[in-house]
């Protein structure tokens, strides 16, 4: 049986245009101070990963089951109802952040928020740090 393919892959789409297409304005400044926010902590350039995220950095996974794949370390969507921003390693490391963060809600390596004025962003700062300090303990940059 093949092997099902990661629909999550970095391509070629234009980051300004995805952010330019969010039509709520308040959503989009939002989503624009989210990117240069990762900007300023990673030194990477933004990428389309799939449709809809924006992903900084790359690295390569491999299961214990034999899956394997690439993925970003670090990225973020506009969904529907909130924005998502992505932290890797997920957010089990994160009991005292999230504490401090605001209002939000968590997945496995899925950050949930309304707007950023509904959380503290110095806090929201450090734990896009140390999502990617994480990350390069588990998954060393490559030079």
């Amino acid at each position: 049986m093949a092997k099902a393919k990661n629909k999550t892959t970095k391509n070629s789409g234009s980051v300004e245009d995805y952010m330019a297409a969010i039509a709520a304005e308040d959503r989009q400044a939002d989503i624009r101070k989210i990117n240069a926010m990762m900007i300023d902590i990673s030194g990477w350039e933004p990428r389309m990963w799939g449709p809809s995220i924006v992903g900084f950095g790359d690295y390569h996974y491999k299961y214990d089951s034999g899956r394997e794949g690439d993925s970003f370390r670090l990225g973020f969507s506009s969904r529907a109802q909130s924005i998502s921003i992505y932290i890797m390693p997920g957010y089990q490391d994160f009991s005292d952040e999230l504490s401090r963060l605001g209002k939000h809600k968590i997945g496995k390596s899925c950050l949930y928020i309304k707007r950023l004025s509904d959380v503290d962003p110095d806090v929201l700062k450090k734990m896009l740090q140390k999502g990617l300090d994480l990350m390069a303990e588990k998954y060393p940059l490559e030079n």
